[in-house]
């Protein structure tokens, strides 16, 4: 008859990833001729848990560099944009509790689409975070009534020929009274 135990450990009890879009604009004080790059920077973000949602808040730096007056003249627009998306996640176990919320970015936040619309700049950042809920969990493991048998380590008998060899090369002054 099996015998069970049961151990509580941490295991990952829900998981998932999602990808987000959002769009932007930034007004400049010069109109825009020609959009020549656009990056994000500084990716930051942490989650906490509230109910069955996970709420991400997080931050990521834009530059945007792009020529004016008939490409002629270059500057580089700067924004910092703050970001707080909600995620709904179910959990894998019903009995799981002190859940612990990894966060990680599977995506960094690309720049998509840029455009330019009078004096505003348009774009469309992309970003894609995966989500794991930490929890402790309860599992049941048959464990054996008998120990494993321990196998038998047997020296191999020595002759008094290797047993001479042995002693003749034991130095009984192994040790260098001028080294001390």
């Amino acid at each position: 008859m099996p015998n069970y135990k049961e151990i509580v450990t941490k295991a990952i009890i829900a998981k998932g990833k999602k990808l987000f879009t959002t769009n932007h604009k930034v007004h400049v004080t010069q109109h825009p001729s020609t959009i020549l790059g656009c990056w994000v920077i500084n990716h930051n973000f942490n989650g906490v848990k509230n109910g069955q949602q996970i709420q991400i808040n997080g931050s990521y730096d834009i530059n945007i560099w792009y020529s004016y007056d008939n490409d002629t003249k270059t500057d580089v627009v700067r924004e910092t944009n703050h970001y707080s998306e909600v995620v709904h996640m179910r959990s894998r176990e019903d009995e799981s509790t002190g859940e612990e919320i990894i966060v990680r970015s599977l995506k960094q936040p690309n720049c998509v689409q840029v455009s330019i619309d009078g004096d505003d700049i348009l774009y469309t950042v992309e970003k894609e975070l995966g989500i794991e809920l930490v929890g402790d969990i309860k599992v049941k493991i048959e464990a054996s009534p008998d120990e494993d048998p321990w196998d038998e380590i047997v020296e191999e008998a020595k002759t008094e020929e290797q047993i001479e060899k042995i002693d003749e090369e034991i130095k009984e002054d192994f040790i260098d009274e001028k080294t001390i």
